[in-house]
């Protein structure tokens, strides 16, 4: 059976107990049960078992961007929810407000209090739920904006990562050399530092880049 293994951040290839080659259709078992079809790209590893490792994309078109888009939208319509629940406990704390703007306070005694002090605390508790919702409300519509600025993110887990780490590379590169040649100020004792780092980091990305989407 082929399964999901992990390979770093954000990228799962398939394990795979038979050989296969690029362009293949496969079907994968997630931990769950369910299964995907997927495309074969490039043999990253083979272990001691002799299990398969390769880079993988599925067949659907589904890829880490479209989780980024279904998770915002998930959370907008959570959002939604809860800010519609919100609402309805707040027209539903406006019960007997012409009387309770009069500012009568409550008759001690009187037929009318038991009654007028029920109208308050049912006021209360639905104002409270109000904003209880509302702050919910809140919280899934700032997830919302998050994924929904992740969605245009690109990572290894995409063959369009190659060429993006390759540019990236070599805008990398060519600022630590301006900040070497005078081209570029050195705004701090660290800045040529930063900028080797960053391109030591955009040069792993790309290899790595290169081993799960380039040609073999």
């Amino acid at each position: 059976m082929n399964t999901y293994a992990k390979y770093t951040a954000n990228v799962f290839v398939a394990k795979c107990p038979e050989q296969h080659e690029k362009g293949d259709s496969i079907i994968l078992t997630t931990k769950y049960g369910q299964e995907h079809e997927c495309i074969v790209f490039n043999l990253v590893h083979r272990d001691k078992e002799s299990n398969f490792y390769y880079s993988i994309v599925r067949a659907d078109g589904f890829n880490y961007q479209e989780y980024c888009k279904a998770k915002a939208e998930r959370y907008q319509s959570w959002a939604i929810s809860r800010e519609k629940k919100s609402n309805e406990y707040y027209q539903a704390s406006q019960e007997g407000k012409d009387f309770l703007s009069l500012a009568e306070p409550i008759k001690v005694g009187h037929h009318s209090e038991k009654r007028h002090r029920a109208l308050i605390d049912r006021n209360w508790n639905r104002m409270s739920k109000s904003v209880e919702h509302g702050k919910v409300a809140e919280v899934h519509e700032s997830k919302a904006d998050y994924w929904t600025k992740r969605a245009n993110d690109i990572n290894l887990s995409m063959p369009e990562s190659m060429e993006y780490y390759e540019y990236k590379l070599e805008e990398a590169k060519e600022y630590h050399e301006g900040l070497k040649s005078g081209k570029y100020e050195r705004r701090h004792s660290y800045s040529l530092t930063y900028a080797k780092k960053d391109v030591n980091k955009f040069q792993d990305l790309f290899n790595d880049a290169k081993k799960l989407w380039g040609n073999e």
